[in-house]
């Protein structure tokens, strides 16, 4: 089944755009990372860049109800448009998600709506692709981006807890991404 990548765009862009800019940014730099990783993907290429342009949806201010983006992004998604279900896997559990559920008291309901897709590479390749991407749409590393998150949010905060735990799976899924990218003549 083909994903539709402009429909992704175009709803993105919509609920992000204007009313939360730097998350636009955020956003195009994270689908432009899936767009390089296209050639290790191949036929789930599109299925990564959609989830990689939709990932953060659940930010906009029209859709948050359990204020955790993950959950309220994906329930959009999932109830408004009827979206392909691997998408909607994707943004859920996207970069870990399921660790900050556990922070919030929301991990039974994320992890029961939408169970994790088993694609370990398809994952890994979504985590690489929002962590090592600033909030304004640049590349840095994966310690960089939990360094900045860190900052952003506070050690001690819901976010900081939970990125503290997660870092080393972050890290884990960056390095597999890259080594398979090095294996296959991919310039990351």
């Amino acid at each position: 089944m083909m994903v539709d990548v402009g429909w992704a765009y175009e709803l993105a862009g919509e609920l992000l755009r204007e009313s939360l800019p730097r998350r636009w940014a955020h956003t195009q730099g994270v689908a432009g990372c899936a767009r390089r990783l296209a050639p290790l993907l191949r036929e789930k290429a599109g299925l990564l860049e959609a989830a990689a342009v939709l990932h953060d949806i659940g930010y906009a201010p029209n859709l948050v109800a359990t204020g955790f983006h993950p959950l309220d992004g994906a329930r959009y998604l999932r109830n408004v448009h009827g979206a392909d279900e691997r998408v909607v896997r994707l943004v859920a559990n996207h970069s870990f998600a399921l660790l900050e559920a556990k922070e919030r008291g929301l991990h039974d309901e994320l992890a029961g709506d939408f169970p994790l897709l088993g694609d370990p590479p398809l994952v890994d390749a979504l985590v690489h692709c929002d962590m090592t991407t600033t909030p304004d749409g640049g590349r840095t590393t994966s310690q960089e981006r939990v360094g900045e998150i860190l900052s952003r949010y506070g050690e001690d905060s819901v976010v900081g807890r939970f990125i503290r735990r997660a870092a080393p799976s972050i890290h884990g899924s960056v390095d597999r991404v890259r080594a398979a990218a090095a294996e296959a003549g991919i310039e990351l």
